[in-house]
């Protein structure tokens, strides 16, 4: 296992020696005009807010490797029915910056859940529904897990993710090692200067892969890859991926949040799932539904794939205005 130390000089040399630049294609500036900002933790965090200023807050999270343009089509429409919308970008991501060059570039998965409570804290945000996909679910779900006081409701795209670092050492089948293909290319350095110099051809790729029915054009997915300029991206994914596979450090200050996290908490807060196509054989949420306690409901779509906001806008809005 390599150290925290070593790690962040290694990041560091590659992205120095490789700068993650790549001509951008014009497209539609988004309903929600210019970016905020505001000092949240560790964070400087970009964000767009839309709604009225004193609707019920909804939060929506975005994954990897995607952005806030993953709203595009939903934010208009919760701000529509009186939401006061807020769509942060993640660590690693867009505008968002460390707000001190030493702090370690963490990307476990209490410290993007930690990231949101400070979010929250900082625009005084005591209570929200708080939606995501990918990373973004995965950061609800442990939101919803370790806060739930500030959590009203929760919609997790592909239901609890929650990593588990012990069964995560479980060999899957061979296919489904598969479709884990770039978890085990980012273990390695090849696989640190490879997405240094080719993120953007590289997330096309796992766009399609993740989404094969989804017929994207290159201006959308241009204007979600600028947030992939961020200095800090590179070393937040390589280390997000690492720490799952237990091939690099956390940090001792989320310690007691993973400790928890390892006992598979359940989610009481009322929840809606949704799967696609993506999920494969996991899509009737069979696997998770005993790890939510409150009001639960799943729903599966079809020929959908992993981001779903994106793709099926209307479902995943009505997801969150049920409840």
């Amino acid at each position: 296992m390599i150290s925290r130390r070593q790690f962040s000089q290694a990041i560091a040399l590659t992205a120095a020696a490789v700068p993650l630049t790549h001509a951008v294609a014009h497209a539609s500036t988004p309903a929600w005009g210019p970016i905020k900002q505001v000092r949240a933790g560790l964070l400087n965090i970009g964000y767009a807010e839309l709604g009225p200023a004193d609707g019920p807050v909804t939060i929506l999270l975005h994954g990897w490797p995607y952005d806030i343009h993953s709203y595009v089509d939903v934010a208009p429409a919760l701000a529509a029915k009186g939401h006061r919308v807020l769509i942060p970008y993640l660590r690693g991501y867009g505008p968002t910056r460390f707000l001190h060059a030493r702090t370690f570039r963490n990307g476990q998965q209490s410290a993007l859940a930690a990231d949101v409570i400070a979010f929250m804290d900082a625009l005084k945000v005591r209570k929200a529904t708080i939606a995501g996909f990918d990373w973004g679910a995965r950061t609800a779900c442990i939101t919803a897990a370790l806060w739930p006081e500030r959590v009203k409701a929760l919609v997790s795209v592909s239901g609890y993710l929650v990593v588990n670092l012990k069964q995560n050492q479980e060999p899957l089948s061979p296919q489904a090692e598969l479709g884990w293909w770039y978890q085990y290319y980012f273990a390695t350095e090849r696989g640190v200067q490879g997405y240094t110099r080719n993120a953007y051809e590289f997330n096309k790729l796992i766009w399609k892969l993740a989404s094969p029915k989804w017929d994207f054009d290159e201006a959308t997915y241009a204007q979600s890859a600028t947030a992939w300029n961020n200095p800090d991206h590179v070393a937040i994914v390589i280390h997000n991926y690492r720490w799952r596979l237990q091939l690099a450090e956390g940090e001792h200050r989320y310690d007691g949040y993973e400790r928890e996290l390892q006992q598979k908490p359940v989610i009481s807060v009322p929840t809606i799932t949704v799967a696609s196509d993506f999920d494969g054989a996991d899509a009737d949420g069979t696997g998770y539904r005993k790890q939510f306690s409150g009001p639960y409901e799943h729903r599966v779509l079809k020929d959908i794939g992993h981001n779903v906001p994106q793709e099926a806008p209307e479902a995943f809005t009505r997801a969150v205005l049920d409840l």
